[in-house]
């Protein structure tokens, strides 16, 4: 059985074992993905490169799927789309396996994942809560394992909220580097399409094909000053009310940064908050009704079955804006924007809480409206400002994921993603052989994003050996008499990476914990015992660089 073949029957046994229905709007038949599963396995046997293959993904129900019907969340709306939207497509032409639409707060407008006839999407981890929005069924389908990436949209939060709630990895491209061809609009002119993975290394792969753009080129940035990553962050005040524990995890994000060398300043976080209030209760929000108000409208007036009374609220009232309140309000954020960006200044990027908390299900039911603009005080503004943004965890708080986003200038995708891995959970490892600096298998390492944290040695409890690999590789073996102290590396590198490395690590070496002169243990590279038959002991060189030089 093909490796692709067996990563989709792998997903379809883990829909049916998460039981979670309301994830999906349309799902593709099971042999209909296994038959392209085949076929991509023999385009790669073949030598084509195909630089995903193998990977799946699922698509928010407001971005086209050839073959599926596009509803955004309404059944009335459905419609049969002749291609792929271009975001798909590319996915597609790079190996990757699109299994079905997700749900969603209907026509995109929502930041909660309630708000949808399929039913509430309930968070990943806790089911009492919500999955936020509105791009709900994507993130959801990611944190659960049934796919390794997932498209949604981005007009007010909707892939970040998400990915903060669900313990997952968001990002929102610069407004146009992804087309929205394709895809049924909330707010046209601001309306982005995102990227959902489980780690940041997936989402960015993801999104550099499908922003590839042959014909276009991107505009240069401006020269940043030399120096340390600039980070602004506001004082706590301006944050508002955040859940318990939110501070105190939002102050440890920041002082993560700020150990990895960034430069933290201050920042006045006042235009960006009242340009969030903006977006719905401005003048704004009446782009919603150009997008799909005379059809809510008509809807309305024959039964309105299967629309989301929140959403129709929202929509119908957003037709009674006159337009002279559309360019006061141009005029209003036009200023909101100059302030703000005079205040992030030469800022390489804004931290912030993705959201202010997480409410739960039943707390979004009693008040709709005032949770869903609660959930939007960080993230409205981006899109009305013309911010790219990424969207990472940041540990939890009483058991549930806690999240940060990143906020930079357009086109400064690259280097919020750059800056956003010194968030990453990291790991340390004992590197005693092949992949010490200098050694072969180095590069492994720093391709993984590892530093270097200390050179060492081991506790005095093991034997060492030269075990006959290659390249050459020393065994280590904890003994209970006998032992010595060995020279040792002592690395730091994202928990990801060391799961990747684990996963491609050759026989007869082993990932154990091992013990430090300092009483500490850390995994680090130990061998099988099967694998000293005929291997030379090399304990008395007392490390792997004194046994080269010797030998």
């Amino acid at each position: 059985m093909s490796s692709t073949v067996s990563r989709v029957r792998a997903a379809y046994a883990r829909i049916e074992a998460v039981d979670r229905p309301e994830i999906w709007i349309d799902l593709r038949p099971r042999a209909e993905v296994e038959a392209e599963a085949r076929a991509i396995d023999e385009r790669v046997a073949a030598g084509e490169h195909l630089p995903l293959a193998g990977r799946l993904f699922a698509a928010k129900g407001n971005i086209d799927v050839h073959g599926l019907p596009t509803t955004a969340g309404c059944p009335a709306y459905a419609y049969e789309p002749e291609t792929d939207a271009p975001a798909v497509a590319r996915l597609r032409a790079a190996g990757a396996l699109v299994l079905g639409t997700t749900n969603l707060d209907q026509f995109a407008t929502g930041l909660v994942g309630t708000r949808s006839p399929h039913g509430a999407v309930r968070n990943a981890i806790d089911p009492s809560r919500i999955s936020g929005g509105s791009s709900s069924g994507s993130a959801v389908a990611v944190a659960l394992g049934i796919v390794d990436l997932a498209l949604g949209t981005d007009t007010a939060g909707s892939g970040r909220v998400p990915a903060a709630f669900n313990g997952i990895v968001g990002l929102k491209p610069t407004r146009g580097l992804v087309p929205t061809t394709g895809v049924v609009p909330a707010c046209a002119s601001i309306d982005c399409v995102t990227v959902f993975a489980r780690t940041l290394a997936e989402a960015e792969q993801a999104l550099c094909y499908v922003t590839y753009h042959p014909d276009r080129a991107l505009p240069p940035l401006p020269q940043r000053p030399p120096g340390p990553w600039r980070i602004a962050v506001p004082p706590l005040t301006q944050l508002g009310e955040l859940d318990e524990g939110w501070a105190e995890a939002y102050e440890a994000a920041v002082h993560r940064l700020a150990a990895a060398g960034a430069a933290v300043r201050p920042i006045d976080l006042t235009p960006f908050t009242e340009a969030a209030t903006m977006l719905y209760e401005g003048a704004f929000v009446a782009e919603r009704y150009t997008a799909v108000g005379p059809f809510v409208d008509k809807l309305i007036s024959s039964g309105g079955e299967g629309l989301d009374a929140t959403v129709a609220g929202i929509i119908t009232r957003a037709g009674d804006i006159p337009a002279h309140r559309l360019f006061t309000d141009q005029d209003r954020l036009a200023d909101l924007r100059t302030r703000a960006l005079a205040e992030l200044g030469d800022a390489d990027a804004l931290l912030l809480p993705t959201t202010p908390g997480h409410p739960t299900l039943a707390e979004v039911a009693a008040d709709p409206l005032g949770a869903n603009a609660r959930l939007g005080r960080f993230t409205n503004s981006t899109n009305l400002f013309d911010l790219a943004a990424v969207a990472v965890p940041a540990g939890e708080v009483n058991g549930l994921p806690f999240g940060v986003m990143l906020i930079g200038p357009a086109f400064t995708d690259d280097r919020l993603a750059t800056i956003a891995h010194a968030l990453e959970p990291r790991v340390s490892l004992a590197v005693l052989g092949a992949h010490l600096t200098g050694q072969p298998l180095n590069p492994q390492l720093l391709a993984l994003g590892a530093v270097l944290e200390r050179t060492t040695t081991t506790a005095p409890t093991y034997r060492f050996y030269a075990l006959g690999t290659t390249p050459p590789k020393p065994g280590l073996v904890r003994v209970d008499e006998g032992g010595a102290a060995i020279e040792t590396e002592v690395w730091s590198l994202p928990a990801e990476g060391l799961g990747r490395l684990l996963a491609t690590l050759p026989r007869p070496m082993t990932l154990g914990s091992v013990e430090l002169a300092d009483g500490t243990s850390v995994p680090g590279f130990l061998c099988e015992p099967s694998a000293l038959t005929n291997a030379e002991d090399i304990t008395s060189h007392a490390g792997w660089r004194a046994f080269l030089e010797e030998a």
